[in-house]
């Protein structure tokens, strides 16, 4: 009972239990808090354990020798890297640097509340990807992030009046909207590590409908394709829009469709046969799909083959 009660995260409900739990200093808003590593330190001992959050965490280290663990995976920042979590998912560090570079940002969702961004935080995907899906800014990017931070410790150690919670929101999107832009020129950049990424997703789709996986297993999921390539299904899918404008579920449905049309056209089997050996259960949902990406039923292909 006691391994489990160590194993099990510590669960942070709010800004200040958290930094109090840390030995920090008490933040300036109850809501949302600036930590930057060149006023506070950051040691191995605070982050050794699992922790869940209940607030958002936008963190940027630029210092090599800092891990992190998402779930399973480790993460060294060698190059330094920014990641973003949403509430509720468990976070490891291991910070083994001696110094450190960059800053935490905290935001409870309560402070969101009766603004857009409370609606509009959810759309940004990156909240979404593992920490292994860091996204890496340039110079001119780190210098944008950063100044919008310093912006933000600014306002949060001015006297708090009537517009104070206005302008914190509006620098807050303004880092969200420029990290959006950032892991959008990410993709374009690192193009032969996501290349190769694409022709593992392609070889995998590939032999899931050839070697009867998909008979064995049913239709392929996001999830299932993302966990076999260890990356977070909405990064995979953010990935492959950015690369060819079509989503993860379009790629399964284009390789179904391509694979269908191959068996309508060589083998015998049935309508229904061809159906089960893709994957579905109900014959009459195949020849559906079929017909909405093809304009033919699967009945109708076949026969303009013969």
């Amino acid at each position: 009972m006691k391994a489990e009660r160590r194993n099990k995260p510590r669960a942070f409900r709010s800004i200040t239990e958290m930094q109090r739990a840390f030995g920090l200093p008490q933040p300036l808003h109850p809501l949302i808090s600036l930590l930057d590593y060149s006023n506070v330190q950051i040691t191995a001992e605070m982050l050794a354990d699992t922790f869940v959050m209940d607030f958002y965490n936008i963190t940027y280290n630029e210092s090599a020798g800092c891990r992190m663990r998402y779930g399973q995976t480790t993460y060294d920042f060698d190059e330094g890297g920014m990641f973003f979590t949403s509430p509720g998912q468990p976070l490891t560090g291991v910070q083994t640097a001696e110094s450190t570079v960059g800053f935490t940002l905290l935001v409870h969702p309560d402070f969101l509340r009766n603004y857009p961004l409370d609606t509009k935080i959810k759309s940004y995907g990156y909240f979404s990807y593992s920490v292994t899906e860091s996204l890496h800014l340039s110079a001119r990017e780190r210098t944008i992030i950063t100044g919008i931070a310093k912006n933000i410790g600014e306002e949060l150690e001015t006297a708090i009046d009537d517009l104070s919670q206005d302008v914190l929101i509006s620098q807050l999107e303004l880092l969200l909207n420029y990290s959006q832009r950032f892991h959008k020129r990410q993709f374009i950049t690192r193009k032969p590590i996501n290349n190769a990424l694409l022709e593992r997703f392609d070889r995998l789709l590939h032999r899931y409908f050839t070697d009867e996986t998909a008979l064995l297993n049913g239709l392929p999921t996001v999830h299932y394709l993302a966990d076999k390539l260890n990356v977070s299904p909405r990064y995979l899918g953010d990935l492959l829009r950015a690369l060819t404008g079509q989503n993860t579920q379009q790629h399964i449905h284009n390789k179904l469709i391509e694979k269908a049309k191959e068996e309508l056209t060589r083998s015998e089997l049935s309508v229904g046969e061809i159906a089960y050996q893709l994957g579905f259960e109900h014959p009459q949902s195949f020849s559906k799909l079929f017909k909405s990406k093809t304009n033919l039923s699967p009945a109708e292909f076949r026969a303009s083959f013969n």
